[in-house]
């Protein structure tokens, strides 16, 4: 054996070594603690999961109910003093510094772990090598590196240590609540750190996950790219993947104006498309036809009030909810379409007895909306009518 190993790399190699053994990381955590275990998107084939557990636990020690408990904690107590690990809460610098001992010290409640980590792995290998051992396999993968790349397998075994910590533990639940752009406006403050989701396996993409967390697609938009999805489709391909879910794919039936239990099934699922659609197609233009004076006045202002508007109420300090009441008293026909919103909200958050009464809900907000005289918010409503679930796989 050479100074450089059994395979006696060269430094260019060992760097697309490392990059690509972290790839492989990255795509375990995502499809199989993440998409897979924590939300049950998709069902992986036995050794395809077997291979991803072995994996992990060479490269990260990472137990799968722990993380799987971990996961589930956070989306359950998402931006509140019992979220493991909220930017929002803790402050930006502790989630990005400390992420994976804020991940270590959600795992060691025992409680908590047992409550949300149920349906994890718990086979005979699980029990007596993957948790029992959990840190003799990141120890192996040291002897490995060393013995296959010599002094560079240090430093790979180093960047696999950190890869985790640094892009998952930190970036993801660090920056993803805290600086991107929001497709959507589910109750906490997940972002979309950039459309492309390649370098943290489609992770990147947070807050669409945030909206619809059982998707095993993360991408929304037609220019958002999730590589986690492409593996996915590929593993499904080849029958060792069966997606189980993914986020609803509303379109509107040209012609359909009966809103009909149909109609409602659809609009419930697609929730989150729904209220995306009300802030592009009704709240904006609005805020534009009633607070613009000029081009440049107008881009100042927009720019100031439109996260004030779009923002769930629940998200809004004391000051902020300050400014917002300031601008909806200053305009009357703002503050309606503010309230319809509000309304169609109540809507979802109320406990309906039933179908029909949630129906009859949504059409007295429908025949409301449309004797408003907005005309933004009564083709929004018109729409609504149409409103039908689009098959989703094929994208």
């Amino acid at each position: 054996m050479t100074l450089y190993g059994l395979l006696d790399v060269d430094i260019l190699s060992a760097v697309l070594i490392t990059l690509g053994m972290t790839h492989i990381t990255i795509v375990a955590v995502t499809v199989y603690l993440h998409r897979a275990q924590a939300h049950r998107a998709l069902d992986l084939h036995p050794a395809v999961s077997h291979f991803f557990r072995f994996w992990l636990w060479l490269t990260t020690g990472m137990v799968t109910k722990e993380w799987v408990g971990v996961h589930r904690r956070h989306h359950a107590k998402c931006e509140t003093v019992e979220d493991p690990h909220s930017p929002q809460v803790l402050g930006l610098r502790k989630v990005l510094g400390e992420g994976a001992e804020l991940y270590a010290q959600a795992a060691s409640d025992r409680a908590a772990v047992e409550r949300y980590g149920q349906g994890t792995p718990d086979d005979w290998i699980e029990r007596r090598l993957y948790s029992r051992f959990s840190w003799q396999g990141v120890a192996l993968m040291l002897v490995l590196d060393v013995v296959l790349f010599g002094v560079y397998g240090i430093v790979i075994w180093a960047v696999q240590m950190l890869w985790i910590p640094i892009f998952a533990a930190g970036v993801i639940n660090g920056v993803g609540h805290y600086f991107g752009y929001r497709n959507f406006e589910p109750p906490d403050a997940s972002t979309n750190i950039v459309p492309w989701g390649i370098l943290i396996g489609g992770e990147e993409l947070h807050n669409n996950h945030h909206a619809f967390p059982s998707s095993a697609r993360l991408a929304s938009k037609w220019w958002e790219f999730d590589i986690g999805w492409m593996y996915i489709r590929i593993l499904t391909a080849l029958r060792l993947a069966k997606v189980r879910r993914v986020a609803p794919n509303p379109q509107v039936v040209p012609g359909k104006s009966q809103l009909d239990l149909e109609t409602l099934r659809a609009v419930i699922t697609s929730r989150m498309h729904v209220f995306a659609r009300y802030g592009k197609e009704v709240m904006v233009p609005v805020s534009r036809e009633e607070l613009c004076r000029d081009a440049e006045h107008c881009k100042r202002l927009v720019r100031r009030a439109r996260r004030l508007l779009l923002t769930e109420g629940q998200r809004l300090d004391l000051a902020a909810r300050g400014s917002l009441e300031q601008i909806l008293a200053k305009n009357q026909t703002l503050a309606t379409v503010y309230h319809f919103r509000e309304r169609l909200q109540e809507i979802w958050d109320r406990k309906a007895p039933s179908q029909e009464a949630l129906l009859h809900a949504l059409q007295d907000w429908c025949q409301q909306a449309e004797a408003t005289g907005i005309q933004a918010l009564e083709r929004f409503s018109r729409n609504l009518r149409g409103f039908a679930l689009a098959p989703t796989l094929a994208r």
